[in-house]
């Protein structure tokens, strides 16, 4: 028993880190296969002993959300769904009722609410309990509709999802290959959570709604089917279902199998619910699991070949990629050679070393992964060397997980992503550099330092006798380049390739700092890293940047071959710097609560979801409402506004539009 009890705290350990890593660092320190494997070993334990541990993940539906974002409590809890992979286990679950099979989607779950026809609000699952506030967000996902013509209170669940089309999309325009995102689930989470919206936006998420959670007043003749038609006629995408029974559940999964080989949407599985609504709700529910429902996921289709070598993969950070090659097999219909190990702690969990057999598998039948290593020889050797510039390798421990780096700065592997990334659409914006010829021009000598690619007008000659080029394609290289030279500090910035420095941040950071690169050069780790949207690690990796000596002066030189644009105006006088507000209730002289904030934010000051000791302001036009929040001000000695208080506390200019 105690030997028992140990494995499964051991268990509940991994698993918490895993999930945590997985659903709120959007990372993975292991395969799916892995941890529902651990997963069943833990349920089986504690089925066997009895017990279940305090914390343990089988007795949690999710995990806790991040702070960037308002949080807020779910009316109705949102639990898991118990699962299987045996078809014989759906049979018995549909019994003599009638189901819908759906995809079960893999993406993030959200919950949209309705009032008046209009979107009012859209939350993520977060922990089943307490989820995040992306309306913001939700309003620019590409199908989701903003007004709709039912007026009743509308509350449905549904999965945001990125496609495998846009997936790629996206990842083929980063040009770091650490950066590349893992996998569409991943990138969808990310997107979602944006605190910018322009960001979500260009992501083409998409919502496709699996359940319906309330629709005062409208009767659905006690049928989830008819929800579903209900729901498309309002405008959304519904997730694909199909009626099944017992007696069809065969060939129904068999149908789902055969698209899935070509099904563009991330799906993991399937899901069953009781057609019969008051049939399901009679049911009721376990601490964890409904019992209306029921999920079945892919069994993977495994094949054994033998492993012929490790592939190191240097990046422009310097972190190194072991990627598995191995005998070609058919997997889900194509053919299979090599699958991405991700770092040296699963390199060295699987104990991989070259001749071994190993069986693999395409995680969600798309992703080529290593299942297990059958012989676990582990004679695989940890290269000391680049294999690209033979520098000296580092091992590096962060986040539960050890990468190998090369730490030769001068690694021409380091340079020619680097100078991609410097030279991308959204960086220097240098049209005709691209990476091949960039390698070209490193491998003449003429490009050591990010200012070297305004010099190239020094080599003019030899490029126009260069293969690929000429006068004709030199001059509009040079020309380019000329173009480039007025620039934009955002731009300026996200060039540079400080790790986790994207688009979005490098606004961020230059609209904190007034747009004076002087102060963000000379600006702390913890300076920084206050900066919302920022926080410690980017913060450290920044102030490290600017305070590297060498880095510094060719900084400095590429400031002598650029003309930075004036920073924008700043939109009105800000009035409200430094002052935090929270805004509750219905509001009367703006659209709607997000036209008040933008107001706030225009004015410098920044608006939170929750009131804390930090907090302003507390605007609610209802001032003596007994809610939550009024308590809360009231506690904290915060003042509460109301629209008309709020108004005439900005002056003249907006009390007038409290008296319209």
């Amino acid at each position: 028993m105690t030997d028992n009890i140990q494995r499964m705290k051991e268990l509940s350990g991994i698993l918490t880190r895993a999930g945590k890593a997985y659903y709120q660092e959007d990372r993975e320190i292991m395969s799916n296969l892995e941890y529902d494997k651990l997963y069943d070993e833990l349920q089986a334990l504690e089925k066997e002993t009895g017990i279940v541990l305090a914390g343990s993940p089988t007795t949690q539906v999710g995990y806790e959300s991040l702070d960037e974002l308002p949080k807020e409590r779910h009316e109705t809890p949102m639990l898991s769904l118990d699962k299987t992979k045996e078809r014989e286990e759906l049979k018995a679950f549909a019994g003599a009722q009638k189901v819908l099979v759906s995809w079960k989607l893999d993406g993030l779950t959200v919950v949209l609410t309705y009032r008046d026809g209009k979107l009012a609000k859209a939350v993520t699952r977060g922990n089943g309990e307490v989820g995040e506030v992306i309306t913001n967000n939700a309003r620019v996902f590409q199908n989701i509709p903003l007004s709709i013509a039912y007026q009743g209170e509308l509350v449905l669940r549904g999965e945001a999802v990125i496609s495998y089309q846009d997936f790629e999309k996206i990842n083929e325009e980063i040009e770091d290959v650490d950066a590349k995102y893992k996998n569409p689930r991943n990138l969808c989470s990310g997107s979602v959570r944006q605190l910018n919206n322009e960001i979500t936006a260009r992501r083409r998420v998409q919502f496709f709604a699996f359940a319906l959670v309330k629709a005062e007043g409208v009767d659905f003749q006690n049928s989830r089917k008819n929800q579903f038609a209900w729901l498309a006629s309002q405008g959304f995408d519904v997730v694909e279902h199909v009626e099944a029974t017992a007696a069809t559940m065969d060939e129904t999964v068999d149908l789902f199998a055969e698209k899935i080989q070509h099904f563009d949407i991330p799906s993991d599985g399937l899901v069953l619910i009781y057609d019969d609504i008051a049939y399901g709700q009679s049911l009721g529910r376990t601490a964890k699991f409904p019992r209306d429902s029921y999920a079945f996921k892919w069994a993977d289709e495994m094949r054994e070949t033998t492993l012929q070598e490790i592939e190191w993969s240097p990046s422009r950070t310097g972190l190194i990629n072991p990627v598995a090659i191995f005998e070609p097999v058919e997997l889900e219909g194509t053919t299979v050679s090599r699958a991405s190990v991700h770092n040296l702690s699963i390199l060295k969990g699987l104990r991989l070393g070259i001749g071994d057999r190993i069986r693999v598998y395409k995680a969600n039948m798309i992703i080529p992964q290593i299942a297990e290593n059958l012989t676990q020889s582990g004679n695989v050797t940890i290269p000391e060397h680049c294999p690209v510039c033979g520098g000296v390798t580092q091992i590096r421990a962060a986040n539960d997980a050890e990468t190998l780096y090369c730490t030769n700065p001068e690694c021409q592997a380091k340079k020619i992503k680097s100078f991609t990334l410097s030279v991308s659409r959204d960086a220097l914006n240098i049209d005709g550099l691209s990476e091949a010829t960039l390698e070209k021009f490193i491998g003449m000598g003429w490009i050591h330092e990010p200012a070297d690619l305004f010099r190239l007008e020094r080599h003019r000659e030899a490029i126009e006798t260069m293969e690929g080029f000429g006068a004709k394609s030199c001059e509009n290289l040079l020309a380019s380049i000329e173009k480039a030279r007025e620039t934009t500090l955002p731009r300026l910035i996200y060039s540079l390739g400080i790790p986790n420095i994207g688009v979005a941040n490098a606004k961020v950071v230059c609209k904190a700092f007034h747009y004076d690169l002087d102060q963000i050069r000379n600006s702390t780790a913890e300076e920084l890293a206050d900066v919302d949207g920022i926080g410690p690690v980017i913060g450290q990796a920044m102030a490290g940047y600017f305070q590297d000596e060498r880095k510094s002066r060719e900084l400095d030189e590429l400031l002598k071959e650029l003309k930075i644009a004036e920073a924008p105006a700043e939109e009105g006088a800000q009035d409200l710097e430094g002052k935090s507000f929270v805004i509750t209730g219905t509001v009367e002289h703006f659209a709607n609560r997000n036209e008040l904030k933008a107001l706030i934010e225009s004015k410098g000051g920044k608006v939170t979801g929750s009131v804390s000791a930090k907090t302003s302001y507390l605007i609610n036009n209802d001032t003596t409402s007994g809610s939550s929040k009024n308590k809360k001000a009231k506690e904290l000695g915060i003042p509460i506004l109301s629209e008309e208080d709020f108004l005439r506390m900005l002056g003249s200019e907006y009390g007038e539009r409290s008296e319209r």
